[in-house]
């Protein structure tokens, strides 16, 4: 039986590796969709720690050969860190151009700025399209946590970036309609005529399920990386500590990681508190398991900067799939206009006792609900389900290899 013709061959590039839980669900979970159409090329950066896990690393390589992905990981280098980020955007030319002279290449995907720079390059020097994938504002986000400052070489060095992708893309993907609002504002020239597609954050909703049965436990959770620049971690701190004054009987995981015992002393609290609190990490196959055991979770950003327009969290696609409520705070992407619509959570925007009495007041009239999992499944499946997102790619990839072509 010959072989099924792929239309297009697509080179995607990141800097994040393909052994990282961000990795597994925003990258291998799009491409193993993709590659049934698709012939794809994956270029990652592997951080050491991850790099170190043979198992993990030959289970990923064998996930790639089932689906026919060519993944070529290259090592991630933490510091000096602007050298770091020079040496990984001359890897990535010198790999993406050896693919393009290979004639293996019809679009270059490039998730996040370093990677859309390199495809730009690639795009003056040989014509090859590329799709800027934003994920998010990432100088805006720079210096929301304090890691560069506004007006500096390097951020008029980002910006001219950013526009110059946005200009010469053949499409780009932005995470929220917040951030598309922003960007046509700010840009006017280089969007006018730019095709830009929102694609959220989505989640494998064929694993984040809803538990069979309702597990009865009053856990209040987070997800993901806390002592980030841009992740309040000391309302969450405050919030739980609130929490567990109201309710002897309530429990707090964080599944993160995060260095556990630098989680610990910025949330703090008595030896009482933290015998019912619970810092771990998990495998990113095994994460629904602790999601699915507990009965709401807690996502505080940096809402209301500018970089806060474009964030999705991958951590609330998993929540909402999984059936549960989101305790949020406004001014993060669509985040609250989301939770608003589907009646899927709370928003709290205040750090103070007051507001968060009236947060949980509101948590416990909605988890009295019978519905309310049904609706929390619903919000994923409409807004977050990486079949859609699978799709949305797929008819970008395709009009773009059918304009080339035209």
């Amino acid at each position: 039986m010959s072989a099924v013709k792929k239309p297009g061959s697509i080179l995607y590039i990141t800097r994040n590796g393909l052994l990282e839980p961000l990795g597994q669900s925003q990258v291998f979970s799009y491409l193993k969709g993709l590659s049934k159409k698709h012939a794809v090329s994956l270029i990652t950066f592997e951080k050491p720690e991850d790099r170190a896990d043979d198992a993990a690393f030959q289970h990923a390589e064998g996930g790639c050969r089932d689906h026919g992905i060519r993944w070529t990981p290259q090592r991630f280098y933490y510091r000096p860190k602007l050298i770091a980020h020079a040496w990984s955007m001359i890897v990535f030319l010198f790999l993406c151009l050896r693919e393009v002279r290979k004639g293996k290449v019809s679009i270059i995907h490039a998730r996040s700025y370093i990677p859309a720079a390199v495809a730009l390059v690639v795009y003056k020097l040989t014509g090859t399209p590329f799709i800027f994938d934003m994920r998010a504002l990432w100088p805006e986000e720079m210096i929301t946590a304090g890691r560069l400052k506004r007006g500096s070489l390097l951020h008029r060095l980002l910006v001219w970036s950013e526009k110059s992708c946005l200009k010469n893309a053949s499409a780009v993907v932005s995470l929220t309609e917040a951030a598309v609002g922003y960007l046509k504002q700010a840009y006017p020239e280089e969007t006018r005529n730019q095709r830009i597609v929102i694609i959220p954050t989505c989640a494998d909703l064929e694993r984040f399920i809803p538990a069979p049965e309702p597990c009865g436990n009053d856990v209040y959770s987070c997800l993901g990386t806390v002592v980030s620049g841009w992740f309040l971690i000391d309302r969450l701190a405050h919030f739980f500590h609130f929490i567990a004054e109201q309710n002897p009987d309530a429990r707090f995981e964080v599944v993160t990681r995060d260095d556990p015992d630098q989680v610990r002393n910025r949330i703090g609290g008595s030896s009482d508190f933290q015998s019912r609190l619970k810092v771990f990490s998990m495998p990113p196959g095994e994460v629904h398991k602790a999601i699915q055991k507990h009965s709401a979770s807690v996502m505080f950003y940096a809402g209301g900067a500018t970089s806060e327009l474009g964030r999705s969290p991958t951590r609330m696609a998993e929540i909402l799939g999984c059936g549960l409520p989101v305790i949020v705070n406004s001014g993060v992407g669509d985040v609250a206009t989301i939770v608003d619509r589907y009646r899927v959570g709370v928003v709290i925007d205040d750090d103070t006792d007051e507001a968060f009495k009236a947060g949980l007041s509101q948590l416990r009239e909605l988890q009295s609900d019978p519905d309310l999992a049904m609706r929390c499944r619903r919000a994923a499946e409409e807004v977050f389900s990486l079949e859609s997102g699978t799709r949305a790619y797929d008819q970008l990839y395709q009009d773009i290899l059918s304009g080339r072509s035209a």
